[in-house]
């Protein structure tokens, strides 16, 4: 079966996604989704734990099945097309996924061979992957005495052995340290300019502003908000008021009242309980000194008042109400599924 151009859902679209649902019991993991990435650029998707990024991936790689909706990916259908979307597509999941008996040269042959290429192209392509991702002198070590950032690369490498038009990043930076962190960066930006569409989901809002061209933000299996980061940083204003009141048991009410003023722009304010703080979009002066001014109206003592571009991750926190590595409510445990055939 091969594909086609309805199928791709655009001339530039790599990944098309239209009403993604799936259930787990009373559980919405994914609740509608709509998803479109241009290829070969880095779509970040943000969302707290449990907001369904990671049943997303699962499903365009063709591991879950959708409850309901349509995805394509290169141009084939997740549900009808496994076997050959399977080929075009590779997967890094939050954890390195190695075979830590085998050495690294073995594991990415082993996955070559699976993926049907000649024992000699097998071993050519490993070597190459093994020198690209400065793993070579550990080659014929067993995976189980690599370090952490090692076991990284290695499963990063085994992703791309097939030569993917697709590459799917599932929290890839995890548990890394810093130095290693930048290394896999260096590397997936290297794979985009190879012309690769990555579809990256991370918590670290550094990791989206260094990587991503666009971005979704889903919070409990629904997308919140889409499209570049400075297009999302617009939706909270220019500047964000961050106000400290002296008294922690002031931030609900000083929140309240200033909602109430109907002044503060598009998001409203917001909480940030972890630093005892109200954030306040400003979109002006003239809504700068009224703010002001209904805080000393209300005779609230403050500990501090600064203004401040916004971060990233204060769009996640102005959007959603909490940070991105916020616990949420967790989808199942058990969310075994059958794997399209």
């Amino acid at each position: 079966m091969t594909r086609t151009d309805e199928q791709a859902g655009g001339p530039d679209s790599a990944v098309t996604v239209r009403g993604l649902v799936k259930h787990y019991g009373e559980t919405k993991a994914l609740d509608g989704v709509d998803l479109d990435v241009r290829e070969g650029t880095v779509m970040g998707v943000l969302g707290p734990n449990g907001a369904g990024k990671t049943t997303l991936v699962r499903i365009l790689s063709t591991l879950l099945a959708p409850t309901a909706g349509q995805a394509t990916v290169a141009g084939y259908d997740v549900v009808r097309q496994p076997r050959q979307l399977r080929r075009v597509i590779g997967l890094t999941g939050q954890y390195a996924s190695v075979d830590e008996k085998l050495s690294g040269r073995e594991n990415l042959y082993l996955i070559g061979r699976l993926l049907d290429l000649s024992r000699k192209e097998a071993r050519a392509r490993a070597d190459g992957l093994l020198e690209r991702f400065s793993l070579t002198e550990a080659a014929r070590r067993p995976a189980a005495t690599y370090s952490g950032g090692m076991r990284r690369r290695l499963d990063l490498a085994a992703s791309m052995i097939g030569r993917p038009a697709v590459l799917y990043l599932d929290e890839p930076t995890t548990g890394l340290d810093p130095r290693t962190r930048n290394e896999v960066w260096d590397e997936v930006k290297r794979l985009v300019g190879d012309g690769v569409t990555v579809l990256l989901t991370t918590q670290y809002m550094e990791e989206a502003e260094q990587l991503a061209s666009e971005l979704t933000v889903v919070d409990r299996g629904r997308v919140i908000a889409s499209g570049g980061i400075e297009e999302l940083k617009a939706k909270v204003g220019g500047r964000t008021l961050r106000i400290r009141p002296a008294d922690p048991l002031h931030l609900r009410p000083l929140a309240d009242a200033l909602d109430a003023l109907g002044i503060t722009g598009l998001a409203g304010t917001t909480v940030d309980t972890e630093r005892d703080a109200v954030l306040v979009p400003i979109l002006s002066d003239e809504q700068l000194t009224a703010v002001v001014g209904a805080v000393t109206a209300r005779g609230i003592t403050l500990s501090s008042l600064t203004t401040e571009l916004p971060s990233l991750d204060e769009v996640f926190l102005s959007l959603t109400g909490h940070r991105a590595g916020a616990p949420q409510d967790a989808v199942p445990a058990d969310t075994r599924e059958e794997v399209a055939v």
